[in-house]
């Protein structure tokens, strides 16, 4: 039903910044909420930041202060990113829930992701 693609990853220096966007495709009426996920090489999958379909925001403690998360437009959101540490260097996965309330359930949608690196 949705397609999500994501955009802006590369390579960084520590310090610096990067934005990250992520395109829905599809019927997107009853998102409830975007987020931004992240895989770290031999590490699992973290949540980094949400955003819900009334704008209450959601960061995870490693990345508070330095990312903002933002619904662009009704089928875009992105990823500011400051401050970045090599810490960040990550596999960087955009993720929207929706479903409506009338529905028996909701479904999430993944994108394929997009590589940041944070090094000198």
């Amino acid at each position: 039903q949705l397609q999500l693609a994501e955009s802006g990853g590369g390579l960084v220096q520590p310090g610096g910044s990067l934005r990250l966007s992520c395109a829905a495709s599809g019927d997107t009426t009853c998102i409830n909420t975007l987020g931004w996920y992240r895989q770290a090489p031999g590490k699992e999958r973290e949540m980094v930041a949400t955003i819900t379909h009334g704008g209450t925001t959601t960061y995870s403690d490693t990345v508070k202060g330095r990312f903002t998360i933002s619904r662009d437009t009704t089928k875009k959101f992105s990823l500011q990113m400051n401050s970045l540490s090599p810490d960040d260097t990550a596999v960087y996965y955009c993720t929207v829930n929706e479903g409506c309330y009338y529905e028996a359930s909701t479904t999430d949608y993944w994108g394929k992701g997009t590589l940041v690196t944070v090094s000198s």
